[in-house]
């Protein structure tokens, strides 16, 4: 296990500046997931903390070894790291015995020791007894877990994983997160896990650094990232917020401010140093808009959608007041309005988004 430190790095591609001043420290044993759309830079970030490029500007450290600078490059294969692909990359003329000793072997690692850290290696993914099957018989989850086995056998001070559940389908997805997790849970071992999937990384890392255009916005839990996203972009990325301009009427009482939004007021969390005035923005989620009650006073809106999702309808509506936003929340059956109705909606909750622009990672 090792800490990593990512301190201000910088990647460019001609005029492209693929990592604008990226820092991260992730713990020793901590699971941390690098989440953003495609583009965002979270695959080159891999390639720099790998040693599979250069860095332009700023350093990792891995440990207490300084592995990457402006002026220092350590190899990858002398950085004891361990990777698992997406694509699983795994021979298919070898076993499952011979693909997980692959490393070993080129390592000059001999029997009766190679043959003890292979068969530890697939106890622990829970393949011992396929040690003799070629890939080509192993389901895509197998597979994966053998691409697992075949980075721990290395016994590796740091694991990046490269969206290694993408090619699987749902169901196998679900079974892997388990298996991830557990894995993590047993080994204790620092995992960098890179993803585009929200539901992935929230329910595996113990932190989860959001990018986007090279930059990181936010590093927070999961659910500091749900409830108090840090600026507009992770509010808009993360859950599917809604992003509204509101006025801030009064400071914070309680962790929670008085703010008008659409035309009317809501009272909604926000930070302790949170102050009144206009051009402020809060994020919505699904579950914080509901019908008001009868006869009871909120946000007019046209239905436009509605979705059913087994147990409930996803409702689409537009607010009167400003017909080019579009708010979604949860509704039970059978729905009080149907497209093309109009409907009263009430805020109960949401967060008012901090004025700074840049995320504090402090946090």
């Amino acid at each position: 296990m090792a800490r990593l430190t990512i301190d201000r790095a910088q990647k460019r591609f001609g005029t492209y500046t693929a990592l604008d001043e990226v820092s991260l420290a992730v713990e020793d044993g901590e699971f941390v997931a690098v989440l953003g759309a495609s583009g965002c830079g979270k695959t080159t970030l891999l390639r720099q903390i790998a040693g599979f490029d250069k860095l332009d500007g700023g350093s990792i450290t891995i440990g207490d070894r300084l592995v990457s600078s402006d002026t220092q490059h350590v190899p990858p294969e002398h950085r004891k790291i361990g990777i698992v692909f997406q694509s699983y990359a795994l021979w298919p003329h070898m076993s499952v015995a011979e693909n997980v000793a692959y490393g070993l072997t080129v390592a000059g690692v001999r029997d009766p020791e190679r043959a003890r850290r292979v068969a530890a290696a697939l106890d622990l993914v829970g393949l011992s007894g396929f040690a003799d099957r070629r890939p080509g018989l192993l389901s895509g989850g197998q597979r994966q877990r053998v691409a697992l086995a075949r980075c721990l056998v290395t016994e590796p001070s740091l694991v990046l994983l490269d969206e290694p559940l993408a090619n699987l389908d749902v169901h196998l997805r679900a079974s892997m997160e388990e298996e991830f997790s557990r894995f993590h849970e047993r080994t204790g071992t620092t995992m960098v896990y890179i993803t585009h999937d929200q539901a992935e990384a929230m329910a595996l890392a113990d932190r989860i650094a959001v990018m986007d255009r090279g930059r990181l916005l936010q590093l927070a839990t999961p659910s500091m990232l749900y409830r108090e996203p840090a600026n507009a972009t992770v509010a808009g990325f993360i859950g599917d917020g809604m992003v509204l301009p509101a006025t801030v009427l009064s400071g914070p009482d309680a962790g929670r401010c008085k703010v008008r939004v659409l035309g009317v007021e809501a009272v909604v969390r926000c930070r302790p140093d949170q102050t009144a005035g206009d051009n402020a923005k809060i994020c919505l989620r699904a579950r914080d808009i509901g019908i008001a009650a009868a006869n009871g006073t909120g946000i007019a809106a046209h239905v436009e959608r509605l979705s059913y999702q087994g147990g409930f309808f996803r409702m689409e509506a537009r607010p009167v007041a400003n017909p080019n936003m579009l708010l979604h929340l949860d509704v039970p059956e059978p729905t009080p309005a149907e497209p093309g109705g109009t409907i009263t909606l009430a805020i109960s909750d949401g967060w008012v988004i901090p004025a700074e622009t840049v995320a504090d990672l402090a946090a």
